[in-house]
């Protein structure tokens, strides 16, 4: 199945919308205790992507073998997942570190569009 995942994030909360052919699928949180008001907006998207396709697979939207185009809004996050480089940041490294093991262990065809000049579905 093909999918298409939007995700958003700040200091308070995070979101994802994940869209198949025939259904959308929106979701938000409350950042927990140890991040709210603690990261910062870019920290925080990282984190909606890490949540967001970990719940997606538990429910069973997602599933092993699927296609998943993840729209990116930052620049700098579409060059960190579509290069090797490494960020300062420790936050940054464990979410995309999870989120990779993630994308292995579910053997998902993952592509990333870069879509900063547009406003992304979830913004605020």
């Amino acid at each position: 199945m093909y999918h298409v995942f939007y995700f958003d994030g700040n200091e308070e909360e995070i979101l994802w919308t994940i869209q198949t052919s025939n259904s959308i699928i929106k979701q938000n949180r409350k950042h927990v205790k140890i991040y709210k008001n603690k990261v910062t907006d870019l920290q925080s998207k990282y984190i909606a992507l890490h949540v967001g396709l970990f719940w997606a697979i538990g429910i069973f939207n997602i599933k092993k073998g699927d296609h998943v185009k993840i729209i990116l809004d930052e620049q700098n996050m579409f060059e960190h997942f579509t290069t090797n480089n490494k960020r300062k940041d420790p936050i940054v490294e464990k979410r995309k570190q999870h989120i990779n093991q993630i994308i292995i262990q579910r053997k998902l065809d993952i592509s990333y569009e870069n879509n900063c000049r547009q406003k992304n579905k979830n913004s605020k």
